[in-house]
C-alpha cells in the first residue's frame, strides 16, 4: 500500500471534521475519494500531504511517516489544488521553471524533461503564452503537466476538472489514466460522480466518516437496481434469456424485453454479442446505473441506520 491510515481524526474546536477514518490505497491504482462539500475531503488531503497535523491517528505515505516528517513526504507527491497553482504574470514555461528549480531541475535533466510533458500534455503552442490569458483546460493541463515536472510516484489532485469543458475533462482523464499507467498512483476528488467509472476504487466519506470503500461494479451491485438492458427491433424468446442470464430479471416493455443484471460481467456481454449476431435487427441498449443514485443510495443506507440507532 503506498497510503494507509488508521483512526485519522481532526478537530477544530468542538468540531470533528474527520472522523477516525481508515482507509488503503493500491499503488498504480486510480483512488476516487468522494464527498459532498464540507465532509472533510479537503481536510483529509492536507494531512496525507503534511500541510494540516491530525488530532489523532496515524498516516503513511510512500513509507513515510508522515506526522513525524511532513517535509519528507512532500518530495515523493505531486498536487493539483481546485484552483491551478499556476503564477499570472508568468508564462507556462517560466512557471515549469520556477517548479523546477524547487525539485533541483535544472540545465540538460529539465529540457529533458519538460520537453517530454510539453508534447504529451499538448502545450507546445502555448508554453509562451501566460495562464491568466489561457482557456482554464489548457491552464489545467499545464497545471497537471506541472505536478508531475519531478516525477512523482504518487498524485494528488483535488477536483482537477472543476470549471473545464466536457471534451477537456475527458482529455484529461486519459491524461490521468496514462499517469496510472506508467505506475503512478493517483488519488483524486471531483464532485463529478460519472468519472468515477475511470476509476479503480472509490472511497465515500460524510460527516468525515467512511460510509464507503470498494471498486465501483462493486458499489453497483450493493446499491442498485442492476443495468437494464432492453432488446428492441426484433423478437427475442424469453426463455433463451433466461437460460443465458439466470442471474437476470427479464421484464416486458413496449418495445420487447428488458433483461435487469445485477452485474456486466464478459461472459454476459458475450452472449449478448452472439445474441445480435444471430438476430439480424437486433438492438441492444444497455443503460448502465450512474453513479450518482449509488451515491444517493449509500446516504440513505447511512440515514436508516442513524436512524434505527
Amino acid at each position: 500500500m503506498i497510503i494507509q491510515t488508521r483512526n485519522l481524526t481532526k478537530r477544530f474546536g468542538d468540531f470533528t471534521a474527520v472522523d477516525r477514518l481508515s482507509i488503503q490505497v493500491e499503488r498504480g491504482k486510480i483512488f476516487a475519494f468522494l464527498g459532498a462539500n464540507g465532509s472533510g475531503k479537503s481536510t483529509t488531503i492536507r494531512m496525507l500531504i503534511g500541510l494540516l497535523r491530525p488530532t489523532e491517528g496515524t498516516i503513511e505515505v510512500d513509507g513515510v511517516d508522515v506526522i513525524r516528517h511532513p517535509r519528507r513526504v512532500r518530495d515523493r507527491i505531486g498536487y493539483m489544488g481546485q484552483k491551478v497553482s499556476l503564477y499570472q504574470g508568468l508564462s507556462i514555461r517560466e512557471n515549469a521553471e520556477f517548479y523546477a528549480g524547487l525539485y533541483g531541475l535544472a540545465g540538460a535533466d529539465l529540457e529533458r524533461r519538460w520537453g517530454a510533458l510539453r508534447e504529451r500534455f499538448s502545450l507546445a503552442d502555448t508554453e509562451q503564452e501566460k495562464p491568466e490569458d489561457l482557456p482554464a483546460g489548457i491552464r489545467q493541463r499545464a497545471g497537471l503537466a506541472l505536478s508531475t515536472l519531478h516525477a512523482p510516484r504518487l498524485l494528488f489532485l483535488d477536483e482537477p476538472t472543476a470549471g473545464v469543458d466536457v471534451r477537456s475533462r475527458a482529455l484529461f482523464w486519459e491524461l490521468i489514466q496514462d499517469e496510472a499507467a506508467a505506475g503512478v498512483t493517483v488519488f483524486v476528488t471531483t464532485h463529478f460522480l460519472e468519472e468515477t467509472d475511470y476509476c479503480d476504487w472509490v472511497c465515500f466519506i460524510n460527516e468525515g466518516r467512511l460510509i464507503a470503500d470498494a471498486v465501483p461494479e462493486d458499489l453497483r451491485r450493493r446499491y442498485s437496481g442492476g443495468y437494464r438492458v432492453d432488446f428492441e427491433g426484433a423478437p427475442t424468446e424469453r426463455d433463451r434469456l433466461a437460460r443465458l442470464f439466470p442471474d437476470g430479471q427479464i421484464e416486458a416493455t413496449s418495445d420487447g424485453l428488458r433483461l435487469v443484471l445485477p452485474t456486466l460481467e464478459p461472459t454476459a456481454l458475450a452472449a449478448l454479442d452472439r445474441l445480435v449476431a444471430e438476430q439480424p435487427g437486433l438492438r441492444v441498449h444497455i443503460e448502465q446505473p450512474p453513479m450518482t443514485e449509488i451515491f444517493r443510495r449509500v446516504l440513505g443506507e447511512r440515514a436508516a441506520a442513524g436512524g434505527a440507532s
